[in-house]
């Protein structure tokens, strides 16, 4: 590498110890202090998410030393969490550009140190604290007052200021919001000292809230997880398989680059990140092949930055949301799945039509080609031998566990002991895979079955967290301890034990080799984690407001009138807002801050509006327009960071990613209207067809926005192109104008259209009351068609007693009796719907027995899409 890209990639690492892992690099004590604590960090998280410390305390109490507790309350983990993370934000991060980075001040010390302190206050004086729960005293105040001090500056070096900026605003809000007068929408009642500090440090309500317990349970062994799965060589093998398989194609590099960012950023919880680690080797090769420097970047930013929305990780967003959306893991990662991949595979065909139109060449590949059709049969040989695979193990497991249940652990770790020898002994058989320059002068594709063959027991560690999770469906901190405590066994024995079957005999070079990369892991896992504490922490701030205030109701009435009831603007203005507050901000942050506040100005206005969404389809789309921020400029940090590798203008590269991104933003827009795209109460062969469907829908949609097809698109092209996109991605919308699903009927025969309705169907009601604030709302509600031979019985089953007044309302246009609701059970399907005693019944919908189905839209649109693509295709013959 010459001297200049030297220093370029010097400056780009730079860029990412900076805001990912401290710039600052001290020598002697100082520096071997905070890889200690680093490391010690990693053992107390493993430690935390293991079995261990359960099998500790059943030991102790078998000797009779019960008192002795060794397991950590979720409370005391966060907030050991929380001060490894401070004192290594104060040791790591220098105070301004101009700081000493080879030393660390004082100041720094002390900050570093009573952070600490503070942080772990709640596991100091526990048993006081629960004495005086909700009502702090003047320690517990000054120790907040401090301790939030303190926190806000550690985000400011960790993480910039926007999300400093955000939590002081809120905070400011809190406590002067109660002096503005009582008829304005925002001003509320609950801003003392004593609630603010009670609410956001002694309390889990805040800084030690949902957000922080979920980095400490969840997020931290997936960073650490990523962390060392790089170190055994892992994002190399990555790299170098997708050049190896796509390498030759037109404009090979971008999606060659597409496919490794996106393995990338499966475990990784940065887009910057992402961006330096593929892209310092993905530009200078898609630059080679003709890509424009803007272009380069910005195909590796969006690929990078989709990394974020790919489960099974989404950038630790997926872990917030299980908590926020009160979900099985396995279930919120099946409805995050179908989005990612088609714009994934969108992202790779915007690739190729970036060639076509530059008539860009792949480079020259070693291999000898193989005909198409034995290359479909291999890969549909591959994916039925791992089906049959799957099954096998399913079933063995199975069949182990009933047959030797006290054995069954014992039996499970050696078989995978096994299957990891017998990949090592695979993998000897092929040189190691080095790390190419790709500025050299000339490269050279690798071959596909060396390559592949060269780290087939990276994919051990992968593939059981991944059985843990979906499979076995343990949590996911205890699937991800299983995961790294694999990795780690891999980092150590993986180098003596090819040695072994190379017959190469230095075994304990090789070893120590292993060793070192395995502490490195531990302390680059740590490390990497210290800005996601701080801003998991940071975050809870405003959590902890929007919990005291209520703000997240009044800013759905604000939005409300902004948008004048229309569904389709209040989406956009939520976009807009979910943009603006992610900018600058990581992605668990980002996503904090943008589902506190956006998830229930959607979930509040569009009930009110007649737009009934699930939870999960609310979180994915702030979380969506929250991670645009890093792609989108001025403050596109993923887009400056490609930039300055590939040498090009950061703004331009910025837009040119946007719009590549554009399959991503239409994503929720389309999800929130047809949640068949979030696989919802979808079945196999329809999940089959909606797949299908939607995948021809985003390359459609694509080509519509590229302004390519088959060749250069004329203007009505792209707009059919769109629209039969649509068509694809929402058939309702244009099959409620043919036949329409649902029939509206008057409150008063509520009770005869129930009795008639078929079981499991959706029941729409429109309501009147007062809201939690004592204010005046209409909305929609849905409930499901219960069981039951009459009306009466499926009412009662609902929950619901109705009572019919002497008082008219006017419906469709004439007077009818008011139908209000008189009581409502506990714990009932009506209760959980949000109805309460005294509303107003206005409408109920129920579907129409013989609608047509929506999907008839799709024989049409597909007809449509298929002429358009015969006429482009004369045309190139022409």
């Amino acid at each position: 590498m010459s001297a200049k890209n030297q220093i370029d990639y010097d400056d780009l690492q730079d860029m990412v110890a900076s805001s990912d892992t401290g710039g600052r690099d001290p020598s002697g004590f100082p520096k071997k202090l905070i890889i200690g604590v680093a490391i010690l960090w990693s053992l107390f998280q493993l430690y935390y998410a293991s079995p261990v410390p359960f099998w500790l305390q059943e030991g102790l109490r078998s000797m009779g030393l019960g008192g002795i507790n060794v397991v950590l309350d979720d409370t005391k983990a966060r907030s050991v969490h929380l001060a490894f993370a401070l004192f290594l934000a104060y040791l790591s991060y220098p105070a301004f550009k101009n700081s000493p980075k080879r030393h660390i001040p004082l100041i720094d010390w002390i900050f570093a140190t009573v952070g600490a302190f503070l942080a772990a206050y709640y596991l100091f004086f526990y048993e006081s604290l629960i004495g005086r729960f909700g009502a702090p005293n003047t320690q517990d105040i000054i120790v907040g007052c401090i301790g939030i001090l303190l926190l806000l500056e550690a985000t400011r070096r960790s993480l910039g200021l926007p999300l400093v900026i955000i939590a002081i605003v809120f905070l400011l809000y809190n406590y002067f919001g109660q002096f503005l007068p009582s008829d304005w929408l925002i001003s509320h009642r609950t801003g003392s000292l004593s609630h603010i500090i009670n609410q956001q440090w002694i309390t889990t309500e805040g800084v030690f809230g949902v957000a922080l317990g979920v980095s400490t349970k969840y997020v931290f062994l997936f960073v650490l997880f990523g962390a060392l799965l790089d170190k055994a060589g892992a994002g190399n093998y990555f790299i170098k398989s997708a050049f190896a398989y796509l390498g030759h194609l037109r404009g090979g590099p971008a999606k060659a680059a597409v496919v490794a960012s996106g393995l990338t950023g499966l475990i990784s919880g940065s887009s910057i990140a992402n961006v330096v680690t593929t892209g310092t080797f993905t530009i200078p090769m898609m630059k080679r092949v003709g890509f424009s420097p803007e272009k380069a970047g910005a195909v590796e930013v969006a690929s990078s930055v989709n990394g974020q929305i790919m489960p099974p990780v989404m950038g630790a967003a997926a872990f917030l949301m299980i908590e926020y959306v009160n979900m099985p893991y396995s279930q919120l990662i099946t409805h995050a799945f179908l989005p990612a991949l088609i714009s994934y595979i969108a992202l790779v065909y915007i690739v190729h039509l970036e060639a076509c139109k530059l008539n860009l060449q792949g480079l020259p590949r070693t291999d000898v080609a193989k005909p198409w059709v034995v290359s479909l049969l291999r890969a549909l040989g591959t994916f039925i031998a791992i089906c049959l695979l799957y099954f096998v193990v399913e079933y063995g497991l199975g069949w182990i566990k009933a047959l030797t249940p006290d054995f069954a652990f014992a039996i499970i770790l050696a078989a995978i002991a096994i299957v990891y020898i017998a990949l090592l002994a695979r993998v000897a058989k092929f040189p190691d895979l080095e790390v190419d320059d790709p500025h050299a002068p000339v490269v050279v594709l690798p071959s596909v079955r060396p390559t592949v063959n060269a780290g087939l027991h990276f994919l051990l560690p992968v593939v059981i967290l991944i059985w843990c999770l979906m499979v076995e469906q343990m949590s996911p901190g205890l699937s991800a301890f299983w995961g790294t405590l694999t990795l780690i066994v891999i980092l150590v024995t993986q180098r003596p034990l090819l040695a072994f079957f190379r017959k190469q005999h230095q075994y304990k070079a090789e070893f120590l080799k292993g060793w070192k990369d395995l502490v490195e892991g531990l302390e680059t896992g740590a490390r990497n984690m210290i800005g996601i504490g701080i801003a998991t922490a940071t975050a809870g701030i405003i959590v902890g407001v929007v919990a005291l205030t209520g703000f997240g109701v009044q800013l759905s009435s604000i939005i409300e009138t902004l948008s004048m009831g229309n569904i389709l603007l209040m989406l956009i203005l939520v976009a807009g807002f979910s943009l603006i507050l992610g900018m600058g901000l990581p992605t668990t942050a980002n996503y904090i801050v943008v589902s506190s506040l956006m998830a229930v100005v959607i979930v509040e206005v569009g009930r009110q509006n007649g737009l009934i969404v699930p939870l999960i389809a609310v979180h994915l789309f702030v979380f969506y327009f929250g991670i645009m921020a890093d792609v989108t400029p001025p403050v596109g940090l993923a887009s400056f960071a490609a930039a300055a590798v590939s040498g090009g203008d950061p703004i331009k590269t910025g837009l040119t990613a946007f719009m590549y991104s554009l399959r991503t933003a239409i994503l929720p827009f389309l999800f929130i209207f047809n949640t068949d795209l979030l696989l919802i109460d979808v079945g196999l062969w329809k999940g089959i067809m909606v797949f299908i469907v939607s995948t021809i829908g985003i390359l459609v949609f694509t080509a519509g926005t590229m302004g390519y097809f088959f060749r250069r698109n004329r203007l009505w092209e792209s707009v059919a192109l769109i629209v039969l996109a649509f068509a694809l991605f929402r058939p309702g919308f244009f099959m409620e104008y043919i036949s329409p699903s649902e029939q509206h009927t008057a409150p008063t025969h509520l009770v005869e259209e129930l009795q008639k309705a078929p079981v499991g169907e959706a029941l729409t009601l429109k309501v009147s009351g007062i809201n939690p604030y004592g204010s005046p709302i209409e909305f929609y509600t849905q409930l499901s068609v219960p069981e039951g031979s009459t009306g009466e019985e499926r009412l009662q089953k609902l929950g619901l007693t109705l009572l019919t007044t002497e008082d008219k309302i006017e419906y469709d246009g004439e007077e009818i009796n008011k139908i209000i609701i008189d009581n409502v059970e506990l714990d009932s399907p009506a209760a959980k719907a949000g109805l309460n005693w005294d509303q107003v019944l206005l409408d109920v919908a129920l579907p129409v027995k013989n609608a047509l189905a929506k999907e008839w839209i799709f024989i049409p649109a597909l007809l449509l899409i298929f002429g358009l693509a015969i006429l482009q295709r004369r045309r190139i013959n022409e």
